[in-house]
């Protein structure tokens, strides 16, 4: 059968197989200690001591603006910042949430939120920033912050494509109210769906956790908050178990996405490196052609997760240079940088036009 160009690639370890057959093996698919072991060792990793893991990279946008929404009072209408380059899924929670997103413009260089442009943007009605760390690289979280601080507006940041990475020392994740990471499986830690919460907050877990289960009263969260016995607390959770006192959604995960997230964790250091070396064989072969196309830029102070390589090509045609490559992808048995960079190459000779990742969370 003739192979192609994959647009991404998966590997389950032994030890993924391990956990996920462990977790079958305990009769357990609900919130257990592979999810619990996943979400604090993920927490860790990224300057936090707690994570709320949940359906997907949007559903951990959903609450965590949620969240905001209660405890600082929203009202319909406001306004929250978001990029105008980004997946949908960053300004449809806002909608989605009664809210209003305005687009602030991008850094051409880092296809982030460019933080001259944040300024003019805010009213007397826009209350939060939602900063994406586009790609894998972070955004210049210190003007962005200051901004936020002078204005009194909230942040989260939508780090659904960057995990692992430091801006000036500080992991992401560790600037905003919230942190929101994705695990969907063309990202960088997969479990085929799922996403994160991470907060500087740790009393807000238990809200936030309530908010992706209906709204359901604290009191009983998951089969194991009624392993008591003392009486009063006994009467109390028979009068509040099935009390649901916010809106709340559906957005549980089952136990086999935790064991498939801790076995990840353990291969992280190895998944970051690889990623980081194919991106220095595609470097390495498109340097020349930097009068064509923008290659990826990584200011100082920054890392890059290389969740993606985005390219930007400055003549041509984009339209026919994209189809171009999909063709080629199709028919093509390519299976390493070096080899894709070759078809690039020759590509970027007879074409000009664009291409760049995207997101799907």
């Amino acid at each position: 059968m003739k192979r192609h160009i994959p647009l991404g690639y998966m590997n389950i370890s032994d030890n993924a197989k391990k956990y996920v057959m462990s977790a079958l093996d305990d009769n357990r698919l609900s919130y257990g200690k592979y999810t619990q072991a996943f979400e604090k060792r993920f927490a860790e990793r990224h300057g936090r001591h707690t994570s709320v893991f949940t359906a997907s990279g949007t559903c951990a946008l959903q609450i965590a603006l949620a969240a905001l929404i209660e405890k600082h009072g929203y009202k319909a209408g406001d306004e929250v910042l978001v990029p105008a380059i980004t997946f949908v899924a960053t300004s449809n929670i806002v909608l989605q949430l009664n809210l209003k997103p305005v687009f602030v413009d991008v850094d051409p260089l880092t296809y982030n939120i460019n933080p001259s442009e944040i300024e003019k943007h805010i009213t007397p009605r826009t209350k939060a920033i939602i900063p994406v760390h586009m790609f894998g690289l972070p955004c210049d979280m210190d003007p962005i912050m200051e901004i936020a601080r002078k204005h009194n507006l909230q942040v989260i940041e939508d780090s659904c494509e960057t995990m692992f990475v430091k801006y000036k020392g500080r992991s992401v994740g560790t600037f905003g109210d919230y942190a929101c990471f994705s695990t969907y499986v063309a990202h960088l830690l997969i479990t085929g769906v799922g996403g994160i919460v991470t907060m500087k907050d740790e009393s807000d877990e238990r809200m936030l956790r309530s908010i992706m289960q209906h709204g359901r009263d604290t009191i009983y969260l998951n089969i194991d908050d009624d392993d008591q016995y003392e009486e009063e607390f006994i009467q109390s959770l028979v009068q509040r178990r099935f009390s649901f006192v916010r809106m709340g959604y559906s957005y549980r995960i089952t136990e086999l996405e935790g064991a498939l997230g801790l076995a990840a964790l353990e291969e992280t250091d190895s998944m970051m490196a690889s990623r980081k070396k194919i991106a220095e064989a595609y470097t390495s072969y498109l340097s020349e052609f930097q009068d064509v196309i923008q290659l990826p830029h990584t200011p100082n102070g920054c890392e890059h997760a290389f969740m993606m390589y985005p390219l930007l090509l400055k003549k041509g045609n984009r339209d026919e240079y994209a189809l171009y490559l999909e063709k080629k992808r199709r028919r093509n048995p390519i299976h390493d940088a070096a080899s894709e960079s070759t078809v690039l190459y020759k590509v970027i000779r007879q074409f000009g036009g664009s291409i760049s990742g995207c997101r799907n969370d």
